[in-house]
């Protein structure tokens, strides 16, 4: 019996089956794709790369770019149903095969004349078989096809400074109609965070203090939407709840109703009470001044060893405390960030290369090239990960002497 049963005696059984479960030759792909010349070459690589799926993006000194959603993703007879828990007693839920390989979502020199992708959606509602429907909101893949497009002619300092904007497109869709929401004879704290988020410029830089009061804003009012209806163990599995809270106020705003806004009391009732709260919770943390409020107070980044949860090892392997970072989950400059404000996720590797000049390349690793805690290179590149700082690499500096691994 799974453990899902729980103790309620009843005869609820659920597996699992998932495609990294299988054989598969993921090493000999990767072993082919670094040998790759050409886009023909690391196709052919890509097609033994199984499990699990991932977005990959090739570009070539010939000036070849392209995309290629790839791996191997189960069809199901009933695709409607595929992403979702299904009769395993049945025929008809069973795999039905995979995505064929030359079928998969694939762009090669597309005409607008560059490639991005953020985890964004790959593929039109036309598109003949399910691979999602989670994917990850769109204003990181939005913002940087925005600054592409901007320019003509981009360099290696565009794409630094590409990799590390802070601007939350999020906010500047839907924060102009949140605003007029609000009530005008709020206290004096709540006029003053109001008149802050009518000035913001939707940068979320750590030295702000409209990040913090949108971002709290934001899951207070997901907070009002879902807490009384989803139980609070089904909520913690609502992986989408961000990409559903889009959907939702995008819909009250083109006058659509959303039984969900409904039943939690109506839009001006859940923007207002839910601003409400957030001014409440960051006066008590940050005193009642708003303007003194920062983003970074509530939005820091440390890279923990694992070992480091055991307490009495804490120290030596965790130098220092956390430090403030902007960015935010939906910023070209991924910082997402857990209940506690600790960035949990974002780039664990920044590399620009112009493949005219390929022997030099700027990049940076956080927080170090070395798990080991007491080498040189386990948190050196730490602040430069945290202020935008990059190295260069030269191939050129190679000294020629072998590489030799011994135990």
């Amino acid at each position: 019996m799974s453990e899902f049963a729980g103790d309620s005696g009843k005869d609820t059984v659920l597996s699992l089956r998932w495609t990294a479960l299988d054989p598969t030759t993921e090493l000999e792909a990767v072993l082919e794709i670094n040998r790759a010349s050409n886009w023909q070459e690391f196709e052919e690589g890509l097609e033994k790369f199984l499990a699990p799926a991932q977005n990959f993006v090739f570009a070539s000194k010939d000036g070849t770019i392209a995309y290629k959603a790839n791996g191997r993703i189960p069809i199901y007879e009933n695709g409607d149903n595929a992403l979702l828990p299904l009769r395993g007693w049945e025929e008809e839920d069973e795999w039905n095969g995979y995505i064929p390989f030359d079928e998969l979502p694939t762009s090669i020199n597309p005409e607008k004349g560059y490639i991005a992708t953020a985890n964004n959606k790959v593929v039109s509602d036309s598109y003949p078989y399910h691979i999602s429907h989670n994917w990850a909101q769109p204003y990181r893949y939005q913002r940087i096809a925005e600054m592409i497009e901007e320019k003509e002619t981009h360099t290696i300092e565009s794409m630094k400074e590409m990799q590390l904007d802070v601007k939350n497109l999020q906010a500047e869709e839907f924060l102009p109609f949140m605003v007029t929401k609000l009530d005008e004879g709020s206290d004096k704290v709540e006029k003053a965070a109001m008149n802050l988020m009518e000035e913001w410029t939707y940068e979320d830089d750590r030295q702000l203090p409209q990040p913090l009061i949108y971002h709290t804003w934001n899951a207070k009012l997901q907070e009002m939407l879902y807490n009384d209806s989803i139980p609070k163990e089904v909520r913690d599995l609502f992986h989408g709840a961000g990409q559903t809270t889009d959907e939702i106020l995008r819909a009250v705003m083109n006058g659509e109703k959303s039984i969900w806004m409904e039943e939690a009391g109506g839009i001006d009732h859940v923007l207002r009470e839910s601003f409400s709260k957030t001014v409440d919770d960051l006066s008590e943390q940050y005193g009642d001044a708003p303007n003194n409020w920062r983003w970074g107070d509530g939005h820091a980044v440390e890279f923990t060893h694992p070992l480091s949860s055991i307490s009495i090892l804490e120290r030596f392997f965790n130098p220092g405390d956390p430090v403030a970072v902007s960015g935010s989950r939906v910023t070209v400059r991924a910082a997402g960030y857990n209940d506690n404000g600790l960035v949990n996720h974002g780039a664990s590797w920044r590399y620009v290369i112009d493949l005219a000049e390929s022997s030099q390349a700027d990049h940076v690793v956080g927080p170090g090239q070395s798990g080991h805690f007491r080498s040189e290179w386990y948190h050196d590149q730490f602040d430069d990960w945290v202020e935008g700082g990059y190295h260069t690499t030269d191939m050129n500096d190679f000294t020629g002497e072998d590489l030799r691994l011994t135990p």
